[in-house]
């Protein structure tokens, strides 16, 4: 019988991924990335190398040590398991569509279940530390305000670094009220506000480097070979800022900064200015607002706020008591004294 399993995995990439589901680049390279390691477990584990994997060979045992590989062998985390998972999950869900004679071994590896692993709170820097960042770009240098305008925005804007390095100047919106247009998760569309402050800074980086906002299609931020940064370029930038924001500031900068510990800094001071948990979840693109919540649930300071809220109107009642009726209280209480 011919092997019919890179017909599936193959029309899975070329068809269901792009044309049926229009997810991004991003979640189908990651994609992709799963199955390369699902082959080189199959060749180092069994020794099956990956033109000779069929549907028999599949088993649900098969996928646990996979699984289980991912994070003994790998040195990976549970998020990264469950990551690899869902990319299988996927691949299978569309299988039990296509091939109704596989729908046994596909139900047995779609009730693998993510694993439960510990939930840590989102990294986020504080108020001071963002401002300490910002204060570091060279702004006499044409640079120096491009890479102010950048992490200015990439704070602002609480854009995925994937947003940012993908804007192009028909995405920015400068008359009137600043906005700028990406392309998030599932290729959704979302308009974003920016700040005065933010928008001045985006202006000077337009006028400083000449740029004409008429070739729309032309990169925001580009290198020295015009074309759109990359993520390892916009990484590079944030580190290099980072540090000298650190050198200079001994006692802050304690967590390792990236692009999206940016992007939880912004959710997180929206959330402490008292910001509806539904904005944010719309300003973050986030496609439920249970994963907007994890901001308030795991964050210590947005608590002690909320309780200190709330004690305040209890104490502000108990300081209205009368002197008789403290004194009528303090002689109740006696009687349960042993």
């Amino acid at each position: 019988m011919k092997n019919s399993f890179p017909k599936h995995l193959t029309a899975f990439f070329t068809k269901h991924l792009t044309l049926h589901k229009g997810l991004s680049e991003n979640t189908i390279a990651s994609y992709s990335d799963t199955f390369i390691l699902f082959f080189q477990y199959c060749r180092e584990s069994y020794s099956v190398r990956q033109e000779h994997i069929d549907f028999p060979f599949i088993s649900k045992d098969l996928i646990i040590g996979f699984c289980n590989w991912i994070e003994s062998e790998r040195n990976c985390s549970v998020k990264m398991r469950n990551l690899r998972l869902t990319a299988l999950h996927s691949f299978f869900r569309y299988v039990q569509t296509e091939s109704p004679k596989y729908a046994s071994i596909c139900s047995d590896i779609l009730a693998i279940p993510m694993k439960k692993g510990p939930k840590n709170p989102p990294q986020h820097l504080t108020d001071i530390e963002i401002k300490m960042l910002l204060a570091e770009p060279d702004v006499k240098k044409r640079e120096g305000i491009r890479d102010l305008a950048l992490l200015a925005l990439l704070y602002d804007s609480g854009a995925r670094i994937s947003e940012l390095i993908n804007l192009s100047r028909g995405d920015l919106r400068i008359s009137g009220k600043i906005t700028i247009q990406v392309k998030g998760k599932g290729n959704k569309m979302r308009l974003i506000p920016v700040s005065p402050e933010a928008g001045n800074i985006l202006k000077a980086y337009l006028k400083s480097n000449k740029i004409d906002m008429g070739q729309t299609e032309s990169p925001l931020f580009f290198n020295r070979s015009h074309n759109h940064l990359t993520r390892p370029g916009v990484t590079y930038i944030l580190r290099k800022y980072v540090k000298m924001a650190k050198d200079k500031n001994p006692g802050y900068f304690k967590k390792t900064v990236s692009a999206h510990i940016v992007r939880h800094s912004k959710a997180t001071h929206l959330l402490l200015s008292g910001v509806n948990l539904i904005y944010i979840r719309d300003f973050l693109g986030h496609a439920s607002v249970i994963t907007t919540e994890r901001y308030a649930k795991t964050n210590p300071e947005f608590m002690r706020k909320a309780i200190e809220e709330s004690n305040a109107d209890r104490m502000t009642r108990t300081e209205k008591y009368g002197t008789e009726e403290k004194r009528e209280l303090t002689e109740f209480l006696k009687q349960y004294r042993l």
